[in-house]
């Protein structure tokens, strides 16, 4: 945290036109995630799912790290193979063209999550045009119950995954092509779980499920399950996160009990992986009062950080004190205030955090929002009302 106020420092010294910017914490990034990969069971492998954040200076700095990258798009994979020619790479999502069918194989994409039977039929007739034999993963929409987690891909109705009822069929089918090669099933089922104990017996469960479809089908050369990722961040309190060192204690017996002999489980983690090591910043611009709520108006907004509205969340945030003020009329202030902050955009919906306690704000303040690495700039619309877009700061 001091690296970053001091960084805000340095960039109000040098610039006077308004502070906005991404600023990376890229030695915390690496640490967090060899941390990761260092705990995890033998049996495990961690991959990272760019779809959270697919800059180039955060693959570069996660290539050493993790095991792989798990991309949703020709696009992702592209930007995989920018920065690596061998590195292995794991397709998913729903409604793949036959040109990302295409793209993928000749990318040498390692596995592809088949997500319906139809898309199997598909990659195994554009493998076989190609004299290929593409390994594949069936993504699975269990059944449940699931543990509650912020978003649900599976255990209820969803556009992701083969329904497990149909899963005996989508085997058969795999069995009966020359072309694919089932390497086993892919479960994501949920997103932002935040319970350690949970997430252990949602990973027994999926172990489970492929241990008896192994049987039923003599699936003896199967390598790997899937486990996807929704491993949470908690947004509501920043200092009370995820339990990675109750997971791992846990998940090393479990995995011995439930995890079939020389299957490899396979984590894809975006939000856990970037999440930490990002910062928003961006400067009060104004301050009023509207019908007795006091509003923070900043040089920025969800055009450029979407995470807050799109969760319908207050997004926690610290207020850095900048001393300068330029002008030669008071400057404007708010003192043990409840604010509502909110950016530029023409629409009341801009809003990042609402009616929240602060100790003291004042017009030219930084207000820096945590936990930013994920799901930030990543899924913003960028280019709304044309306003300038952040700075980009990888420490």
């Amino acid at each position: 945290m001091n690296r970053i106020i001091e960084q805000i420092a340095l960039l109000k010294e040098n610039h006077r036109r308004p502070l906005c910017a991404y600023i990376y914490d890229m030695e915390h990034l690496s640490e967090h995630v060899s941390r990761r990969v260092r705990t995890l069971p033998p049996s495990c492998r961690l991959f990272y799912a760019i779809k959270a954040n697919s800059e180039e200076e955060i693959l570069r700095a996660l290539l050493p790290v993790v095991e792989g990258f798990e991309v949703a798009s020709l696009g992702e994979v592209k930007k995989v193979r920018a920065v690596s020619r061998d590195i292995p790479i794991i397709f998913g999502g729903p409604g793949k063209t036959d040109e990302e069918i295409e793209g993928a194989m000749d990318n040498r994409v390692s596995l592809i999550h088949a997500e319906s039977a139809d898309e199997v039929r598909r990659i195994a007739w554009i493998a076989a045009q190609r004299g290929k034999v593409m390994p594949i993963l069936l993504r699975v929409n269990l059944q449940g119950p699931l543990p509650d987690a912020t978003l649900a891909m599976a255990g209820r109705p969803t556009q992701f995954g083969i329904d497990e009822s149909q899963i005996p069929d989508a085997i058969r089918l795999a069995q009966s092509l020359d072309s694919v090669k089932l390497e086993g099933f892919h479960f994501h089922s949920l997103s932002n779980n935040l319970d350690a104990e949970k997430h252990v017996r949602l990973v027994q469960y999926y172990c489970e499920r492929t241990a008896a479809w192994i049987e039923e089908f003599g699936l003896e050369d199967i390598s790997y399950l899937n486990a996807g990722g929704g491993i949470g961040v908690n947004y509501a309190e920043p200092e009370a996160q995820f339990d990675w060192d109750l997971l791992v204690e846990r998940l090393g017996p479990a995995l011995k009990e439930k995890c079939p002999p020389n299957v490899t489980v396979l984590f894809e983690c975006g939000r856990y992986v970037a999440a930490s090591c990002g910062y928003y910043a961006a400067e009060v611009l104004d301050i009023k009062q509207n019908h007795g709520k006091n509003y923070v108006i900043l040089r920025g907004g969800t055009h450029h950080f979407r995470l807050p509205v799109s969760w319908q969340m207050s997004h926690p945030f610290r207020v850095v004190p900048v001393e300068r003020w330029d002008y030669p009329f008071p400057r404007r202030e708010l003192n043990d205030a409840e604010i509502t902050v909110v950016g530029q955009l023409c629409t009341p919906k801009d809003v990042l955090a609402k009616d929240v306690p602060v100790s003291g704000v004042r017009v030219g303040d930084v207000i820096l929002f945590l936990l930013a690495g994920a799901y930030g700039w990543a899924i913003s619309h960028h280019d709304f009302l044309s306003h300038p877009h952040p700075d980009h700061i990888y420490l």
